[in-house]
C-alpha cells in the first residue's frame, strides 16, 4: 500500500517531480567539465605493485626509458648506401632537437673504436655520409654488421632495415609532452619522406604508444557512444512498438548518463582507454529497469487499464525486482575496486553510481513521463506475449528433453575453459586500424623487438664492476640468453669491455675477451668514457658508483606468458650459476607480463565476495536457501559457457577477463530475479510449477527478450573499438548474456518445474 500511495503522489505531482529531477540533472551536468583523459599507460598499474616499484627503481639507478623508435628501409633493400645513411644521418639530426629528448642512438652515431697506433680512437661510425666513398660504405657495412651491440637493435642482421633509438626525459604530467613529441617526430618524418621517397619510415616505441592510447580513448568516446545511443533508440523502438514509451527511455537515459559523468567530473575523475566506456555501458545497463517499467505499462493498457492505473501496476510489480537488480548490478561491478588496475576501479565505482541513478530516476522521472506523454496502446493481446506463450507450451512439453540437452551443451562448452592461456601483448592492444599497430608490427618483423627483460647486476662494491669474476658472470649470463629462441639481442656491459680489450691489442681478434686485470679493465673504461662524444655516455648501462651495470634482453613478439616463462628460466639460470645476481627481470614489458596476473587474482576475491553478497540478497529475497541456491545456476553456468566457447576460439584472455565475471554476474542476476519473482508470484497465488512457468513467461517473457536483446548489442558495439580490453570485454560481456538468456527460458523453467513437482 505504501507503494502505491508512493506512486499515486509522484502521479499527482508529475510536473514538480521532472523540474526537480531536471535541476538535479543539470546540477551535476555541470561537473562535466572537470573531467580529465589522461593516455598514460601507467594508470593500469597500482602504486603498490612490486614490477612498477621495480622498474622505478631500475630507471632512478640508470637512465629513464621513453623511448621512440624510427625504421628506416630503404626501397632497394639496403641500409648501406650513400642516400639511406645520409637519411639516416638527417634523421639522427633531427631527433635531438626534438622536444624533451635526451638520447639518440643510430647506426650512423654508434660509437665505434678502435685502435690507431698507440692510442683509441672513438667516434661515430658514419659522419659526413654525403661523401663517403663505396669503400667507407663497404667498410661501414662490415663494422655495424659484426658490432654485437647494434646488430638486430639498431641494424637488421640482413642489412635491409636500420633504426634511430630516441629517449625521452618526460615531465610529470606527460600527456601534453607525448602529443608535443609525436606530433615533432610526424613531422620530421614526413620531411624525410619528402626528400627521400625511396625510403619507408615505421615509428614505434613507449611514447608512441602512449600517443595511441591517446588516439583510442579519443575514438572510443567519440565514436562508440552515439552508436550506441543511436543502437539502443532504434532497438526500443523496434521491440516496444512505441515511440512516445522510447522518448520516455531514451529521456532517462541521458538523465543518468549526464547525472554520471557529472558526478565523475565534480571528483575529479580522471579517464583512460581502459574506463572510457563508462558511459556507454551505464547507458545499456540503465535501460533494462526503463524497459521493465514501460513494458509492462503497455502490456496493461493493452489489457484496458487506463494509463495512470497501467503505471501504478507496471511499478507496483516491478519496483522489488528492479531495487534488487539494481543493488546486485552495483555490487557486481563495485567488486571491480578489487582489481589491481586502478582505471577498473573507476569503471566499477561509476558504473555502480549510474546503475543507482537509473534505479531513482526510472522509479521517480520515468513514471512522471508516461503520465505526462501521450502514451496509447492497441486493447488487443500483444503478439511478444502471444509468442511467449506459445514458447512457453515448448518449454514445458519439452522440459526433460530440454533439460538434457542444455546441461549436455554446458559440459560440452565448459571443457574449453582448459585451453584458456592467460596472456596479454601490449602491441596488439590495438588493432591495425592504428598506425601504431601496423609500424609495430613491421618493425618486429624485420629490425627488432620491443619487448625487453632487464637487470641490475650488482658487483657488490663501489667501482666492482671491472673485477673480471663479475664480468665473466655478466657475460655468462648474456651469452645464455642469446641462446634463447625468443630474443633478438642482449645489451651486456661485458660487450664493451670485450671491445675495448680488443682495441688495446691492436685490435687483433685473438684479443677480443674480457681483460684478466681489474686495474687495467678499469682504466680503459675511463679512457673510453673520456673519448665519448655528449650524448653517447654510459649511465644508461653503468650507475653512478660503478657498483652495477644494466644488461638489457630484447624478445621477438612475446606474449606476456612467454615473457614470465623466459625470466623464469633465467631466473634458475642465475641461481645454479650466478647467485650474487639471482633475481627477477624489471621493465616496462615485465610489469604488463605480470598484471592479468595480478589482476585474476585479486578479482578473485573481489568476484568471490560478491558472488556470495548476491547469493545472501537472493536467499533473502525469495525467502527460501532452495530457491536462492537455485537461482546461482543461471548465473554461474553462463559465465562457464561463455569462457568454455572463448577457450575453442580464441584461446587466451588478458587483463580484460579478470573483471568478465564481476561485470556480468550482477548484470545476469536480473533476468534471474525477474523471472523468479514473477514465478514465485505465481506460485502463491496456487497455480502449480508448469503454469507459475508460463505466467512468468507472460509477464517477462517478452521485457526479458527486450532487455537482453539491447544489452547484447549495445555491449558488442565495444567490440568494435580498436583497443584489445574494450572489444574483449564487450564481446565476451555479449556472450556471457545471449547465453544467460538461454539458461533463463531453457534451463531454469525446467529446473524449477523439476524440483518443484519433486517436493510436491
Amino acid at each position: 500500500m505504501q507503494l502505491e500511495r508512493y506512486i499515486a503522489a509522484v502521479l499527482s505531482r508529475r510536473w514538480l517531480v521532472v523540474v526537480l529531477a531536471t535541476l538535479v540533472m543539470l546540477a551535476m551536468t555541470a561537473g562535466a567539465r572537470f573531467i580529465t583523459v589522461t593516455n598514460d599507460y601507467r594508470v593500469l598499474f597500482s602504486e603498490d605493485n612490486p614490477q612498477l616499484a621495480a622498474f622505478d627503481a631500475l630507471e632512478n639507478t640508470y637512465s629513464v626509458s621513453n623511448a621512440a623508435l624510427i625504421a628506416i628501409a630503404p626501397r632497394d633493400g639496403s641500409v648501406f648506401t650513400r642516400e639511406a645513411l645520409v637519411a639516416i644521418e638527417e634523421l639522427t639530426e633531427a631527433a635531438w632537437r626534438a622536444p624533451y629528448s635526451s638520447r639518440v642512438n643510430s647506426l650512423t652515431n654508434y660509437t665505434h673504436s678502435e685502435a690507431f697506433e698507440d692510442d683509441l680512437v672513438v667516434a661515430p661510425l658514419v659522419e659526413d655520409a654525403s661523401v663517403l666513398s663505396d669503400a667507407d660504405v663497404v667498410r661501414i657495412e662490415e663494422i655495424a654488421l659484426d658490432a654485437i651491440e647494434i646488430a638486430g637493435r639498431l641494424v637488421a642482421h640482413d642489412g635491409r632495415t636500420a633504426g634511430v633509438a630516441i629517449n625521452f626525459i618526460l615531465p610529470e604530467n606527460p600527456d601534453q609532452a607525448v602529443v608535443e613529441i609525436t606530433d615533432y617526430l610526424n613531422s620530421i618524418l614526413a620531411e624525410a619522406r619528402a626528400n627521400h621517397p625511396d625510403i619507408d619510415y615505421y615509428m614505434t616505441g613507449d611514447v608512441v604508444m602512449h600517443r595511441a592510447f591517446s588516439d583510442v580513448t579519443k575514438s572510443d568516446m567519440e565514436t562508440l557512444t552515439p552508436i550506441v545511443f543511436l543502437i539502443i533508440v532504434g532497438a526500443t523502438i523496434i521491440l516496444l512498438r512505441s515511440i512516445l514509451g522510447t522518448v520516455a527511455i531514451v529521456a532517462v537515459l541521458v538523465f543518468v548518463v549526464n547525472t554520471t559523468l557529472g558526478f565523475a567530473g565534480w571528483n575529479g575523475v580522471v579517464f583512460s582507454p581502459t574506463n572510457a566506456g563508462v558511459p556507454i555501458i551505464v547507458m545499456v545497463i540503465a535501460i533494462a529497469d526503463s524497459i521493465h517499467v514501460v513494458t509492462s505499462v503497455l502490456l496493461g493498457m493493452r489489457r484496458g487499464l487506463d494509463r495512470n492505473t497501467a503505471i501504478v501496476e507496471s511499478i507496483r510489480i516491478n519496483a522489488y525486482p528492479v531495487f534488487i537488480t539494481s543493488v546486485t548490478t552495483a555490487i557486481g561491478f563495485l567488486s571491480l575496486n578489487a582489481s589491481d588496475s586502478p582505471p577498473f576501479h573507476v569503471l566499477g565505482n561509476y558504473v555502480a553510481f549510474g546503475v543507482l541513478c537509473a534505479l531513482v530516476y526510472t522509479m521517480t522521472l520515468l513514471p512522471a513521463l508516461l503520465s505526462i506523454l501521450p502514451l496509447r496502446a492497441r486493447r488487443v493481446q500483444a503478439e511478444g506475449t502471444a509468442f511467449f506463450d506459445r514458447f512457453a507450451d515448448f518449454v514445458i512439453a519439452r522440459r526433460t528433453f530440454l533439460l538434457s540437452s542444455v546441461s549436455l551443451v554446458i559440459v560440452v562448452l565448459a571443457i574449453g575453459i582448459p585451453r584458456i592461456e592467460l596472456s596479454d601483448n601490449m602491441a596488439q592492444y590495438f588493432d591495425e586500424r592504428y598506425e601504431f599497430r601496423r609500424d609495430t608490427d613491421y618493425v618486429i618483423d624485420n629490425l627488432t623487438g620491443l619487448d625487453k627483460l632487464e637487470y641490475s647486476l650488482s658487483a657488490g662494491r663501489e667501482g666492482g664492476i671491472t673485477d673480471p669474476d663479475y664480468l665473466r658472470k655478466v657475460d655468462a649470463f648474456a651469452e645464455w640468453y642469446r641462446q634463447q629462441p625468443e630474443v633478438t639481442h642482449v645489451q651486456a656491459f661485458s660487450d664493451i669491455m670485450k671491445r675495448l680489450n680488443k682495441n688495446m691489442h691492436g685490435d687483433d681478434p685473438a684479443f677480443y675477451r674480457l681483460p684478466e686485470d681489474p686495474d687495467l679493465a678499469a682504466q680503459y673504461l675511463l679512457l673510453y668514457e673520456l673519448s665519448l662524444p655528449f650524448g653517447s655516455d654510459l649511465n644508461d648501462r653503468i650507475d653512478v658508483a660503478k657498483s652495477a651495470t644494466r644488461l638489457v634482453v630484447t624478445t621477438k613478439n612475446a606474449w606476456s606468458r612467454d615473457i614470465r616463462e623466459l625470466d623464469k628460466r633465467a631466473q634458475g639460470w642465475l641461481r645454479a650459476n650466478a647467485p650474487a645476481f639471482a633475481q627477477e627481470a624489471s621493465g616496462l614489458s615485465v610489469v604488463f607480463a605480470h598484471l592479468s596476473l595480478r589482476n585474476i587474482n585479486s578479482m578473485l576475491r573481489g568476484t568471490i565476495t560478491a558472488m556470495v553478497l548476491i547469493s545472501f540478497i537472493l536467499i533473502w529475497i525469495f525467502k527460501s536457501v532452495r530457491v536462492g541456491l537455485l537461482s546461482l545456476l543461471p548465473n554461474f553456468i553462463p559465465a562457464i559457457m561463455s569462457f568454455g566457447l572463448w577457450g575453442y576460439l580464441v584461446g587466451h584472455v588478458g587483463i580484460a577477463s579478470s573483471v568478465v565475471i564481476a561485470v556480468v554476474f550482477g548484470i545476469v542476476v536480473d533476468d534471474t530475479v525477474h523471472f523468479l519473482s514473477k514465478y514465485l508470484k505465481a506460485r502463491r497465488e496456487g497455480l502449480p510449477a508448469p503454469e507459475a512457468v508460463r505466467s512468468a513467461f507472460h509477464m517477462v517473457g517478452h521485457a526479458l527478450w527486450t532487455t537482453t536483446s539491447v544489452l547484447s548489442v549495445g555491449f558488442l558495439v565495444f567490440a568494435t573499438s580498436g583497443f584489445e580490453v574494450s572489444w574483449a570485454l564487450g564481446l565476451l560481456v555479449t556472450i556471457t548474456i545471449v547465453f544467460a538468456l538461454v539458461a533463463d527460458f531453457l534451463l531454469l523453467p525446467t529446473l524449477l518445474i523439476a524440483i518443484d513437482r519433486r517436493n510436491s
